[in-house]
């Protein structure tokens, strides 16, 4: 198994974000982790990367607890790309070779510049190495931080929204290269989303939080309109379009506006 996530329990001050939190990933699975807004998904994301520190339970990887590993460690198996990245007047390359870090010793390789350079030129991003980050678009720093987790060569990408403020375009360019990277390199991501459409379409495994615990979990057949409606307090149907799954509210009432003339 590649990551076990154990009754995990994790609290700001009293208020408890995460209730006995239980699941596991296989090697190619593809994780998006849903839920309404505060139900506990981007911190689901730091307990398992170590970066909060559960009250309870233990997260494993590949049957190492990760809780007990040093930073440089974690840092070798996983790969993290955070919701948001403040632009710097350093360089692409510069940037995606921090990644390098955990594998540096005293200085930098030529397998370290390699294995950057391939990577730059797998996200077509080889044409940006000099350019610094503060003059990138929004879709060109996120594919620029998720080169820098795959240098990492991580066992396991956790990725906090990465599609968030991003165009059309660009979310299904960043998806595409999400998915492609799971299924080359064996390895697993977890992703939290807020877009349902996007996470059937990409996704083969799907977590929903409600209340800071585990509603439901499983593969497309666990997506049902009666499971959204209660996860959501919406009411939705499901469609299919191409063989591929479509989430579309009903109305829940009239319009605020049913009243005017």
């Amino acid at each position: 198994m590649m990551l076990e996530v154990e009754g995990v329990r994790f609290a700001y001050q009293s208020r408890a974000v995460l209730k006995d939190v239980r699941f596991a990933v296989r090697p190619g699975e593809l994780v998006a982790v849903l839920g309404p807004n505060g139900s506990g998904k981007t911190t689901l994301l730091k307990c398992i990367n170590a970066m909060l520190k559960p009250s309870h339970g233990a997260v494993r990887m590949e049957g190492a607890d990760v809780l007990k590993m040093l930073p440089t460690e974690i840092a070798r198996r996983v790969g993290y790309v955070a919701q948001k990245s403040e632009p710097m007047q350093l360089t692409a390359f510069d940037a995606v070779l921090m990644g390098r870090r955990p594998h540096i010793r005293w200085k930098v390789s030529p397998r370290d510049l390699a294995v950057v350079q391939a990577v730059l030129e797998r996200l077509g991003l080889d044409t940006l190495s000099l350019r610094t980050l503060d003059r990138m678009s929004g879709g060109e720093l996120q594919k620029i931080c998720l080169a820098r987790a795959l240098v990492q060569e991580p066992r396991l990408l956790l990725l906090d929204e990465p599609t968030s403020s991003l165009d059309l375009k660009n979310q299904i360019e960043i998806l595409t290269l999400i998915r492609q990277a799971v299924h080359e390199h064996a390895m697993a991501a977890v992703m939290t989303m807020h877009d349902l459409n996007l996470a059937l379409r990409f996704a083969n495994k799907f977590i929903f939080l409600k209340d800071g615990g585990v509603f439901a979990a499983g593969d497309t057949s666990t997506v049902t309109a009666e499971m959204i409606t209660a996860v959501y307090d919406v009411p939705v149907m499901i469609q299919h379009l191409a063989g591929i799954p479509l989430v579309a509210p009903l109305d829940s009432g009239p319009s605020l506006f049913a009243d005017r003339p």
